[in-house]
C-alpha cells in the first residue's frame, strides 16, 4: 500500500486465531476499503501468525512482538504504527458490522471539536440473548463521566462504552495513551481521560455497529474481579469523575466486583469511599444493597427480564 489510507484498525491478540481472523474479516469485509489492519500479536505465537498469513489481502499488516506486555500496550504499538489520521480499536473477539467506519467518518465530519472521538452502540451477545448498548445517548450538557456511570435502573447502567466501537484521531490516540496494566474498565479510563481536553468531544452513533461477544464459558479480562487494584485505580483518578459519578461506579461498578467477598468489612469500606469523596442519590444505595444481597446469578436473570432481552439471531455479513 503506496498511500496513507483513510483508516488504520488496531487489533491486539495473542492465542486465539481463530477469533482474530474473524474480527480481521469484519474489518475487511466494510463498505470504506481504503484501510489498514494493524495487528499486533502480543508475544510469540505462531499458529496465529501463521492463521493471518493465509488471509490474501495487502491491506492487513501483521506485527509480532517478542514478549506479552498486555492489551493495552499491543494497542499502544498498534497505534503508533498507524499510517492513517483516523484509527479504529477492535478487540479480537469482536466483530465489526459493515457499515461500521462509514457511519462513523460521515459522524467525524459534523464534529465540532478538533479531536472527535466516535463511538457507538453495540450489539451484546451472550449464549443467553442478545441486548442493544448503551441503552441511551448523552444528554446535551450531561458530563460524561456521569453518563458513563449514573444508573437509571436498578439492574442496568444506561451510559456505555467499548473498546471495538472507537474511532479517534490517531493523533489523539498518542497524545492519550491507554494506561498499562489495568485490568479492567480500559475503555472508561481512556475516554475519561481523552475528554478532558479541550479539543476533544464525545459522540456517540444512534446505530449498533459492533459485535461485543461474551461468551461467558470463555476466559476474558471483563470477567475477571479485581476489586482491590480497581478501587487503587479509582482512588488515583478522582479527578476525571464527577462526584456524582465516583458515587455511582464505586456503588456499582467497583461493588458488583467485590460483593463476590461477602465480606463485611468490604462492604463498609467501599461504602464509606463513596460517601467521603462521591456525592450518592437515592438509586446508588438500592443499587449497592441489591448487589450486595442477590447472587449474582439471580440479579442477571433479573435484568434480563426487565430489559426483555432476546435470544441471539445469525449475524449478517456482507460477502
Amino acid at each position: 500500500m503506496s498511500h496513507s489510507p483513510q483508516v488504520s484498525v488496531v487489533i491486539p491478540t495473542f492465542a486465539r486465531p481463530d477469533l482474530v481472523t474473524r474480527a480481521v474479516r469484519s474489518v475487511l469485509a466494510q463498505t470504506v476499503p481504503d484501510l489498514e489492519v494493524v495487528v499486533v500479536v502480543d508475544g510469540p505465537d505462531d499458529a496465529t501468525c501463521a492463521a493471518l498469513g493465509v488471509i490474501d489481502d495487502g491491506r492487513v499488516r501483521v506485527v509480532p512482538l517478542t514478549a506479552q506486555g498486555g492489551a493495552q500496550n499491543a494497542r499502544n504499538v498498534g497505534v503508533g504504527a498507524a499510517r492513517a489520521a483516523w484509527t479504529a480499536l477492535l478487540d479480537d473477539d469482536d466483530e465489526w458490522l459493515p457499515n461500521k467506519l462509514e457511519v462513523q467518518l460521515g459522524l467525524a465530519k459534523q464534529a465540532r471539536a478538533a479531536q472527535p472521538v466516535i463511538a457507538s452502540r453495540l450489539i451484546n451477545r451472550t449464549p443467553r440473548a442478545d441486548s442493544v448498548m448503551p441503552r441511551r445517548l448523552p444528554a446535551q450538557g450531561e458530563p460524561i463521566s456521569e453518563y458513563l456511570t449514573v444508573r437509571r435502573g436498578l439492574f442496568y447502567g444506561d451510559g456505555f462504552i467499548q473498546t471495538s466501537t472507537i474511532l479517534a484521531p490517531t493523533e489523539l490516540l498518542r497524545r492519550v495513551p491507554f494506561s498499562i496494566g489495568l485490568r479492567r474498565q480500559q475503555e472508561l479510563d481512556w475516554t475519561l481521560r481523552a475528554v478532558r481536553h479541550s479539543d476533544v468531544e464525545l459522540i456517540i452513533a444512534a446505530e449498533p455497529l459492533v459485535v461485543w461477544h461474551q461468551d461467558e464459558s470463555r476466559q476474558r479480562i471483563s470477567l475477571e474481579m479485581p476489586w482491590e487494584s480497581q478501587l487503587e485505580w479509582l482512588r488515583a483518578n478522582r479527578e476525571i469523575f464527577t462526584p456524582r459519578a465516583y458515587a455511582a461506579f464505586t456503588m456499582s461498578v467497583l461493588s458488583s466486583m467485590a460483593a463476590t467477598t461477602r465480606s463485611y468489612r468490604v462492604f463498609r469500606e467501599i461504602l464509606a469511599e463513596a460517601r467521603a469523596h462521591g456525592r450518592p442519590g437515592p438509586l446508588d444505595y438500592l443499587t449497592f444493597l441489591q448487589i450486595w444481597a442477590v447472587p449474582p446469578r439471580v440479579r442477571r436473570g433479573l435484568r434480563d427480564f426487565v430489559l426483555g432481552r432476546r435470544s441471539p439471531a445469525p449475524l449478517v455479513q456482507s460477502s
